[in-house]
């Protein structure tokens, strides 16, 4: 009889333990593994020239609901392609997935859309016609007066004798051009 009441404790010890862990975890919700997301293309902070981009990704489970920019996306065999349009400058595309019995998975991409504007020949032109058609193309002008004391004390126009960058160069919008004027090139 003394060799049962050790085993009756343990089992009441056991009994309790369990009893109290499944009193614990009463009334919870189990945690939700969230949809996995995977972002293929493009990579974010990615520069582009083009007025609209195509966002790829890869989705757990397969049968997930996608939304890209709030709008949902067409998911074959776990696979999303989406086309954005982009704005001048920085924009921001947020993706999200939904899975019934998973948590959301959000994730978002930078991509910069860069125009680029072809410098006009100034060579020639008068200072004030250069600036009025560099800011015509949302061109900058940084302009150099090179001359000297007669040039200071002759009438006549200042005229474009350089230019950095150089003519039919592609440059970004906003850039500032540097224009060497004198009243004789």
């Amino acid at each position: 009889m003394n060799a049962r009441r050790p085993a009756r404790a343990c089992g009441l010890v056991l009994l309790v333990l369990l009893a109290g862990g499944c009193a614990a975890g009463c009334g919870e919700d189990p945690v939700q593994r969230p949809v996995r997301l995977e972002i293929t293309a493009p990579t974010d902070a990615a520069v582009v020239r083009d007025g609209s981009v195509e966002v790829r990704g890869l989705v757990y489970p397969r049968g997930a609901r996608v939304l890209v920019l709030g709008r949902p996306t067409r998911v074959v065999r776990g696979e999303f392609r989406a086309v954005v349009p982009l704005r001048v400058g920085s924009n921001l595309i947020d993706v999200g997935a939904t899975a019934r019995g998973a948590a959301p998975a959000w994730n978002a991409l930078r991509i910069t859309r860069e125009v680029l504007v072809e410098l006009p020949d100034l060579i020639g032109a008068t200072r004030e016609d250069a600036i009025t058609r560099l800011e015509a193309i949302s061109l900058r002008a940084d302009v150099e007066e090179n001359g000297d004391l007669l040039d200071s004390l002759l009438g006549g126009e200042w005229i474009v004798c350089a230019s950095d960058p150089a003519a039919g160069s592609d440059v970004r919008r906003g850039t500032a051009i540097h224009l060497t004027v004198a009243k004789g090139c």
